[in-house]
């Protein structure tokens, strides 16, 4: 029965929580500042952790001619001056204070402040925008991880944050998300989120990084910033995923250079070798070996040196008739003059 009477309680938690939400999607996101007459000018409402409020209007669009003022104040105390404006241009066009109530009162007035232009009324926790969520648990068991966070806000309940997890390993380009309603992973008494998912290589380093979004119960769908990015590897927090690139492109630079090194170096004794070999030649000529003078001498003529010689002075002499120079006869043409033909032969 009891089992029962909780399944019933969820369904209509969860039908509460689902038509709040269709009613404040059917509204519009803006607020307005009201006169007396009745128009209306849009103006920003953001509670920041619910521990400062800014408020900002668009200066330069709806007051060109007019520096406004604005004071506020929370339930029922009076009116404060605003105490730190935010400018553009020289234009006050919002206001920075500390969150002190549930109920914000602001009036936007001229330039001295004596005259009130427009005004407005809001729940501060209705515009409720969290910090990144702080002392995230982390557990790897396998290729499953269990991120948990422990809601520590007193004033915010942990049925009205998402849970945002994003994750990605130094091979992938884009982040990869996974978001959870808090009150539908809940710890009853502890009010803790909870994220699972599968499928991590436990090779590989992830970057992981967690954020709120306070989208379930506020007027406006504010989410928090991303927290810092931790760094995990099989279960084991690194201080970056940086070295597993850094490693990767080292090593192919180191074998690059190893193989540059090597060819450079085989270059380099080619050279020298050639070097050497033509400055040997220089230095020491290559001197011819006699043995292939007197080849002849045995192969031909079985050592009978007295043939071979022959033969060799018969060689030498038919190459040294060969190369005599025959004689030359020059022979002059007959020249007719005054005392008659004559003719010279000369022998040189």
């Amino acid at each position: 029965m009891t089992i029962f009477r909780s399944v019933v309680m969820d369904i209509q938690a969860y039908a509460a929580v689902f038509l709040w939400s269709n009613l404040l999607a059917s509204l519009s996101w803006a607020q307005y500042l009201e006169d007396k007459n009745g128009s209306q000018i849009k103006y920003t409402i953001i509670n920041l952790n619910n521990k400062h409020m800014e408020v900002s209007w668009e200066a330069r669009k709806n007051f060109p001619d007019m520096n406004v003022t604005m004071r506020y104040k929370f339930d029922k105390s009076g009116f404060e001056q605003c105490p730190q404006y935010i400018l553009d241009r020289g234009y006050n066009t919002g206001c920075f204070f500390e969150t002190r109530g549930e109920v914000l009162h602001v009036s936007i007035r001229d330039t001295t402040g004596g005259k009130e232009l427009y005004f407005d009324e809001q729940t501060s926790l209705d515009f409720f925008k969290p910090n990144p969520p702080e002392n995230v648990t982390f557990q790897w068991k396998d290729n499953k991880v269990t991120t948990r966070w422990c809601n520590p806000l007193k004033f915010y309940s942990s049925h009205c944050l998402n849970f945002g997890l994003q994750y990605k390993s130094t091979f992938d380009n884009e982040w990869q998300s996974r978001n959870k309603a808090c009150w539908d992973n809940r710890d009853q008494e502890k009010s803790c989120c909870l994220i699972r998912d599968r499928g991590f290589d436990p090779v590989k380093c992830y970057s992981f990084r967690f954020r709120l979004n306070a989208d379930e119960c506020n007027l406006v769908p504010y989410s928090s910033e991303w927290g810092e990015e931790t760094f995990w590897e099989n279960g084991t927090r690194m201080d970056s995923c940086a070295k597993d690139v850094s490693e990767l492109e080292s090593n192919i630079v180191s074998i690059l250079a190893s193989v540059l090194a090597a060819f450079l170096v085989i270059f380099v004794i080619l050279v020298g070798v050639c070097r050497l070999e033509r400055i040997r030649k220089t230095i020491m000529p290559d001197i011819p070996d006699p043995k292939h003078i007197y080849s002849d001498l045995f192969s031909d003529h079985n050592g009978n040196f007295q043939a071979w010689i022959s033969k060799t002075e018969n060689v030498l002499a038919e190459t040294k008739v060969e190369y005599m120079e025959e004689e030359c006869i020059v022979q002059d043409e007959q020249v007719e003059g005054i005392w008659g033909p004559k003719v010279e032969d000369r022998v040189l």
